[in-house]
């Protein structure tokens, strides 16, 4: 399969929740309305949603991408970094939701602050990809040896 066959979400706002949702079911399912639907029904009392940005744009926690996940039947398995890789049972799994740290910019200019961002990689075909939606395109990382 070629990198223009696998589906890939680019960034925008703070989204990058939705997009590694979508790009590791590798369709469009949730939109911003269905993840501030599940913002609401996970603090229903809260007037401030503990869970995604005050401003409205995004920057979903981890509750929402694990409830989007059980509303398609799946689970979220928590990795804890110490463990060996080799120890993943890969064909278990569906795909890789990661919460990295990430660089803020304005247009070219990069500022001294670091968020966190989440990005999805998948196998499609027996290659896995890099689908951050921060990239252009969905980049190749290659089989399971590479992965690991």
């Amino acid at each position: 399969m070629s990198d223009g066959e696998v589906f890939h979400e680019k960034q925008r706002l703070e989204l990058c929740a939705i997009h590694a949702l979508n790009n590791v079911l590798q369709e469009r399912v949730f939109t911003k309305e269905t993840a501030d639907d599940i913002c609401k029904r996970l603090a229903p009392q809260c007037v401030v949603n503990p869970h995604r940005s005050v401003l409205g744009t995004g920057n979903y926690d981890v509750n929402v991408i694990m409830a989007a996940l059980q509303s398609r039947d799946l689970a979220a398995v928590w990795w804890d970094k110490r463990r060996t890789v080799q120890s993943l049972c890969m064909s278990k799994v569906h795909g890789y939701i990661l919460n990295v740290p990430s660089r803020v910019s304005l247009g070219i200019v990069s500022l001294p602050v670091r968020r966190r961002h989440w990005l999805a990689v998948r196998q499609v075909n027996g290659q896995y990809y890099n689908l951050d939606s921060k990239l252009k395109s969905p980049a190749c990382i290659g089989g399971e040896a590479e992965l690991r």
